[in-house]
């Protein structure tokens, strides 16, 4: 019986190897050709990799191109053509929204011109206060890109990311607090709230969030701190709402007086720049200003009056219903018996502040551990409440700074 043969057809395409079938031809044994056909693909090896060389090395959507449109000469002749743009500021527009329109710059190293757009550059992406990149061509300046605002890198920093994650059910003894805040001046000792509840504002809104300490803006160079404030501003109006939160005002916003140091001058350059921003020729529907500070009677008048700071709220001391409402705050995150008597506990910490009370619970977690009990018990806290309140009482600022409020 012959042997059935299996030949190709005309009418049909032969599929090249997969890698099963590449892996039964090196299982075959193929003699005396073996040592050829190595060489062969040692040799087909080396030539694709001479190309690869000469082709260049393509790595995803970038790489070398082809040597053939590789021209030097003429990259080298196009650099030394085209020039660096130039940094300028629009500070007029002449004209609008025509064909004609013309703007007027001034840099740094540029004299004032009055020149035209570049070719492809809508007149739509320039505004007058914006910056813009300019170069000269055949002897006249154009402007060729808008440019963003300058603003220093420790300006973006101060913007708030991440959303804290403290909210208003966090902040006890202080609803009042929570209802007047708008655009205000929050003063009062410190461990209040104040900090807190500014937290609390950034966590709830969806606007971007600043927050500024007063000694950040304090700097060496003369101007560096009026500087900052204006990026700082610059960047809230670029933003569609925003929030700023001055914390600790008092370290620049000082009552103006005649004769100081340098350093005290520009303490108060500084301050001068805040005033013009919050109640300048610019508007700022866009942003609302919160400050703290824990010594208002330091603060200049100037910037107190309404207008720049049209509400003013007071953080006192929490009455025994706050202090009770600040214990079972802090008392979530433990591992508490029942029955813990709060409002007894808050009997015991008269003229104590939200961050007293917390130290507080701090400490009755640490007596538990102590006692290597897994649970806070009543006990503890009055422990607690013997070591912090009553022997730290001499370590407490808080009657000083309430003669300031």
């Amino acid at each position: 019986m012959e042997a059935h043969k299996h030949e190709p057809k005309d009418d049909k395409i032969l599929h090249p190897l997969d890698d099963d079938d590449i892996a039964i031809l090196k299982s075959c044994d193929v003699g005396p050709y073996s040592s050829d056909i190595k060489k062969t693909e040692k040799k087909i090896k080396d030539l694709l990799k001479k190309i690869s060389d000469l082709r260049g090395i393509m790595e995803s959507d970038t790489g070398l191109a082809d040597p053939t449109w590789w021209n030097l000469k003429l990259d080298s002749l196009r650099m030394k053509k085209e020039q660096p743009l130039q940094v300028a500021t629009c500070t007029k527009i002449i004209n609008p929204n025509t064909e004609d329109a013309k703007y007027v710059i001034n840099g740094e190293r540029l004299p004032t011109h009055v020149v035209k757009l570049a070719d492809g550059v809508p007149p739509t992406v320039i505004k007058e206060g914006m910056r813009v990149g300019v170069d000269i061509t055949d002897g006249k300046y154009q402007i060729r890109m808008p440019l963003p605002p300058k603003i220093s890198p420790g300006v973006i920093k101060m913007i708030v990311e991440e959303k804290p994650d403290v909210t208003y059910n966090d902040v006890g003894g202080c609803n009042k607090q929570i209802e007047e805040m708008r655009e205000v001046l929050s003063y009062g000792p410190p461990g209040t709230g104040k900090t807190l509840l500014a937290r609390a504002v950034a966590n709830r809104t969806d606007a971007c969030f600043i927050r500024v300490i007063g000694s950040e803006l304090l700097q060496r160079n003369l101007g560096q701190g009026a500087q900052m404030v204006r990026q700082l501003f610059r960047m809230a109006r670029s933003k569609k709402a925003c929030i700023i939160f001055f914390d600790e005002i008092d370290a620049i916003g000082g009552a103006r007086f005649y004769g100081g140091a340098r350093g005290d001058n520009e303490v108060q350059r500084t301050m001068l720049e805040i005033l013009n921003q919050l109640d300048g020729f610019d508007r700022r529907d866009n942003i609302k200003v919160l400050m703290a500070t824990n010594r208002p009677d330091t603060l200049d008048p100037a910037l107190l009056r309404p207008g720049r700071l049209d509400r003013k709220v007071k953080f006192g001391l929490p009455d025994q219903e706050g202090r009770t409402q600040i214990f079972k705050i802090h008392a979530r995150t433990m591992n508490c018996e029942r029955d813990i008597r709060f409002e007894l506990l808050a009997r015991l910490c008269p003229n104590s502040t939200g961050a007293d009370i917390r130290s507080v619970c701090t400490e009755a977690g640490m007596y538990a551990i102590r006692a290597r009990k897994k649970a806070v018990t009543e006990k503890h806290f009055l422990q607690a409440v013997n070591r912090v309140i009553k022997s730290y009482q001499r370590f407490n600022p808080t009657p000083k700074y309430m003669l300031y409020n």
